[in-house]
């Protein structure tokens, strides 16, 4: 089994920055990707991020040009940076690991980012 443990979230006022850290642990094989998805109260859990196993990156629209996506396979850490943050941001952020062979999915407990004045 593998556990995803987030650390990083909290309350940020807009154009500030956060850093969120998602470590893995337990039986790990290989990696096919980790990633990050969101989810605002009253809606559905969104995509955000995601980092290949070859170190290709992609971003959800809305957050291109001010986060980016890292990690550290060392450590089996992913990381978001999140830079210039708006209001709409606020949300529980979710971590996502996708095992080789693929289909083997994971899931952090979700960390809570706040954006306000």
């Amino acid at each position: 089994q593998v556990q995803l443990v987030e650390s990083g979230g909290g309350l940020v006022q807009p154009g500030g920055s956060l850093r969120l850290s998602c470590a893995a642990s337990g039986r790990i094989s290989s990696i096919y990707s980790m990633g990050w998805y969101r989810q605002a109260p009253g809606k559905e859990r969104e995509w955000v991020a995601v980092i290949i196993s070859g170190g290709n990156t992609n971003y959800a629209d809305s957050v291109k040009g001010r986060f980016t996506i890292s990690r550290d396979n060392v450590k089996n850490t992913v990381y978001l940076q999140m830079d210039s943050l708006k209001p709409e941001d606020t949300a529980v952020y979710y971590c996502h690991f996708e095992m080789i062979p693929r289909g083997y999915n994971y899931w952090g407990q979700g960390t809570q980012v706040t954006v306000s004045s």
